[in-house]
């Protein structure tokens, strides 16, 4: 079924001549790389196409920050996939962005260099607290509007960005340097799962949040939000597994990560697809030391909305990035 994403109005006011017909975001994640294909109606977008690969570029990043050749070619050749969906779209249609991992990696540009060789289209690597807004943007239009402010946390394969707004204005941006990738290269590289490895890391996301966790907590919330493949896995382990029946609670957390540690080694773990096991004591770390942080009780949001905050993260975001800019043209 298609997604139905509205652009808010100020978008709206481009003529029908100035908007593309099709529009492509493309995220190169440190963990996935996505892509999302859509029409855009009278200021409103139609998601026709979604693909998306695990890369996990960031597990290709060295101690010298330098990023491997092997990571460069899951990269590229994920890449000339995507190449083959959006060849025939105008490159002004199409928005590609790098996140964390390419912030980090010290030969990125030769990276980029490939990457817009195959693509045909210049590539952008964002900031971390821009990451963050267009996160909020993607999340803010694809869920129902509440009165209050939302927090939103994304959990990334290099980096965790956490904004709070209201609506669709984003008020408190921060991206920290902990994702599920580095976090698992970091504590868990050779896959074997231990009570001080996990604590290691969930005390290494707490120093983290001591950076933020006085401002959030005067700005407040009323909601909270998670946005990434990461958290929607561990929700739905909870939810399968009978530990929650919504929302991620405290509780349904613990239970989790007792059985989780319960396991010697990530290939032990069933409860989460076989692509998601790696990464899942870190990301779920994060997870606990943001719960301890703010000492969450009950957090997350229905299923169907969970998947599609997941999906469209960036999809609004990127899309309504490329229609203002459109839209600005002369």
């Amino acid at each position: 079924m298609e997604d139905a994403v509205k652009m808010n109005s100020a978008r709206s006011q481009a003529s029908p001549e100035q908007e593309p017909a099709v529009l492509a975001a493309i995220d190169l994640g440190s963990n996935s790389f996505h892509m999302v294909v859509g029409q855009l109606l009278d200021g409103e977008f139609k998601r026709l196409d979604v693909m998306s690969e695990k890369v996990q570029l960031a597990a290709g990043l060295d101690e010298d920050k330098r990023l491997s050749e092997a990571a460069q070619q899951r990269g590229l050749e994920c890449l000339s996939r995507f190449a083959q969906r959006v060849r025939d779209l105008p490159r002004q249609a199409i928005r590609i962005v790098g996140t964390n991992a390419l912030r980090e990696a010290v030969n990125s540009r030769e990276f980029l260099e490939r990457a817009e060789e195959v693509l045909n289209t210049p590539l952008e690597v964002i900031s971390g607290r821009e990451e963050a807004r267009l996160i909020y943007l993607g999340v803010s239009q694809s869920l129902p509007p509440i009165d209050g402010q939302r927090l939103v946390i994304d959990i990334g394969g290099g980096s965790t960005e956490f904004i709070i707004g209201r609506q669709i204005e984003p008020r408190e941006l921060e991206s920290l340097e902990m994702g599920c990738v580095s976090f698992t290269q970091r504590y868990f590289a050779d896959g074997v799962i231990s009570d001080s490895a996990f604590q290691k890391a969930t005390y290494a996301a707490l120093r983290e949040l001591l950076s933020i966790q006085k401002s959030y907590r005067r700005s407040g919330w009323s909601s909270c939000v998670g946005s990434s493949g990461t958290i929607k896995a561990i929700r739905n382990a909870c939810v399968t597994l009978g530990f929650s029946e919504e929302a991620i609670s405290a509780q349904a957390l613990q239970k989790l990560r007792l059985r989780i540690l319960a396991y010697r080694h990530v290939d032990e773990i069933t409860e989460v697809k076989p692509e998601r096991r790696a990464v899942l004591p870190a990301g779920l770390a994060i997870l606990c030391a943001a719960f301890d942080s703010w000492a969450f009780t009950r957090w997350g949001i229905p299923t169907a909305h969970c998947a599609k905050a997941c999906c469209t993260r960036w999809s609004a975001g990127c899309i309504g990035r490329i229609f203002a800019s459109t839209a600005s043209k002369p």
